[in-house]
C-alpha cells in the first residue's frame, strides 16, 4: 500500500500546481521509451503461452473461493481479480524465464494484486487488522498442492 506523502511534499505538489505544473505534461519531460509497442504486444503473448496445471488452477481458484469466506472481509476477490491472478502469475512465471506457473508464482503475487480488489470489513478496520495479515491468512490457510 502506498502512504500519503508528507506535509512538505504535498504543500510542493500545491505550489507546482499553481505554477502550470501538470504531472501528465510529458512534453516537459525527455522521456525515452525503453520498449516498443511491438515489444510489449510479443511479451504477452509469450505470457499467454505459459502453461498453468490442473493443480496451480485449482489452487488459485480456492484462494479466490476462501477470499469471499474471510470473515474481516466485506467483498472477497471478484471473478476478474481471479483471470487477473491468473495473468499475473504467468506473468510472473515468465519473468523467471519458466515456462510453467508454480503455488510460488501464485502466493508471491497474491499481496499486490489483491491489496486493491479486497474490502476489510468496517469492524476489522476499527480492529486494526490489515490488508496485508488478511492476504498472509488466506494464503495460510488454503493447502498448497503438491
Amino acid at each position: 500500500m502506498v502512504s500519503y506523502p508528507g506535509k512538505a511534499a504535498e504543500q510542493q505538489m500545491l505550489y507546482n500546481s499553481l505554477s502550470g505544473f501538470e504531472p501528465r505534461d510529458l512534453k516537459r519531460l525527455s522521456l525515452k521509451p525503453v520498449i516498443t509497442v511491438e515489444q510489449v504486444l510479443e511479451a504477452r503473448q509469450l505470457i499467454r503461452q505459459i502453461r498453468v496445471e490442473g493443480p496451480v488452477l485449482d489452487y488459485l481458484l480456492e484462494l479466490v473461493m476462501a477470499s469471499r469466506q474471510q470473515t474481516e472481509l466485506m467483498l472477497g476477490a471478484s471473478p476478474r481479480a481471479a483471470v487477473g491472478w491468473l495473468r499475473a502469475a504467468q506473468a510472473h512465471a515468465w519473468l523467471a524465464t519458466r515456462d510453467f506457473v508454480t503455488p510460488d508464482d501464485v502466493k508471491a503475487i497474491a499481496a499486490p494484486l489483491l491489496q486493491h480488489r479486497l474490502i476489510l470489513k468496517p469492524e476489522a478496520q476499527l480492529d486494526g487488522v490489515s490488508m496485508e495479515k488478511v492476504i498472509q491468512t488466506l494464503l495460510t490457510r488454503v493447502p498448497v498442492p503438491r
